[in-house]
């Protein structure tokens, strides 16, 4: 089995991606916290990991630029101002590739396995559909990641050491929010492959047809209203195209952490990639300090709402 990440917090993976082969025992996640919080917001990145372990890429049949397709790019580095405005943000440090956090803990496609899965896996999620599972079969362009067929102590070994620790890491976050602020948002922070949305126009003078943003809230089930409607108003306000819930309602993290009568808010934020990145060098492009700059606006925005829209309903 891959023994390249455990339940420790800690440092984390550099700023460029492919070569970062994590040390034995390297944290699954980590967290950057503020000297002291000041909002009551948690951010999260799952999707923004880039340590490709050796026995990772072995067991591949690509290497790590094509595994790549399946990240949230620089995402983490969008959100990295958090800390200084006084705002928890935790990301994993794994690949989504390698598994993802953004599912329940065994959603998994039995044709991937050498044995037989236990009762308590959901095996037809549209999800594992889709090839998108916890541990998925293919990535974001739908090649397939795997040489063979995995074993299903592989996968209790993947959710031992990188899902688990990560979700008790953002649940004693959020809770460790709420009770000190009475009410908390969680914004889970997303990018979208550019033309993954047909909806809407591209703002900001940047020409196209596809939204900017894409904001989830399960349809009015995981956060209050004033947290989504704040949120694309002032998205709008700076040029930024916005589409809501459509074709992203909000994932795993979007359904279970989301509270909203237990005072406990989630929001998830797609941003389309091509604003930020090239999607085909896996580059940064100049507005992404433009980008931060407006998600630090965002999320400031956020934390001020007056607490008697957030609180419990």
């Amino acid at each position: 089995m891959d023994a390249s990440f455990d339940a420790q917090r800690g440092a984390g993976a550099g700023a460029d991606p492919a070569a970062n082969a994590p040390l034995p025992n390297a944290p699954a996640f980590e967290i950057l916290a503020p000297q002291s919080q000041r909002l009551p917001l948690v951010l999260a990145s799952p999707h923004s990991g880039n340590a490709y372990s050796a026995e990772f890429l072995a067991s591949s049949r690509l290497d790590a630029q094509a595994l790549r397709k399946s990240e949230d790019c620089f995402v983490d580095e969008i959100f990295a101002f958090a800390p200084g405005f006084g705002v928890p943000l935790i990301r994993a440090l794994f690949p989504r590739a390698y598994l993802d956090v953004n599912r329940e803990a065994y959603e998994l496609d039995p044709e991937m396995f050498a044995d037989s899965l236990p009762a308590y896996v959901n095996t037809r999620s549209p999800r594992v559909a889709a090839g998108l599972g916890t541990i998925a079969r293919v990535v974001a362009n739908g090649e397939d990641i795997y040489k063979g067929k995995l074993r299903f102590a592989e996968a209790l070994d993947r959710v031992s050491r990188c899902y688990t620790p990560y979700h008790n890491a953002l649940r004693q976050l959020v809770d460790g929010t709420r009770d000190a602020f009475g009410h908390v948002l969680l914004i889970d922070c997303h990018s979208m492959p550019s033309g993954s949305v047909t909806t809407g126009g591209r703002g900001s003078g940047r020409g196209g047809t596809h939204p900017d943003i894409v904001l989830g809230d399960c349809f009015g089930n995981a956060c209050a209203p004033a947290v989504i409607d704040a949120a694309e108003d002032y998205l709008r306000g700076l040029g930024y195209a916005v589409s809501r819930n459509n074709p992203y309602a909000g994932g795993y993290t979007t359904r279970h952490y989301g509270r909203p009568r237990q005072g406990i808010h989630t929001l998830q934020i797609e941003i389309a990639r091509d604003l930020y990145m090239d999607e085909a060098a896996l580059t940064r492009l100049p507005y992404l300090g433009t980008l931060a700059r407006h998600m630090t606006e965002l999320v400031d925005t956020l934390g001020l709402l007056p607490p008697d829209g957030l609180g419990p309903r």
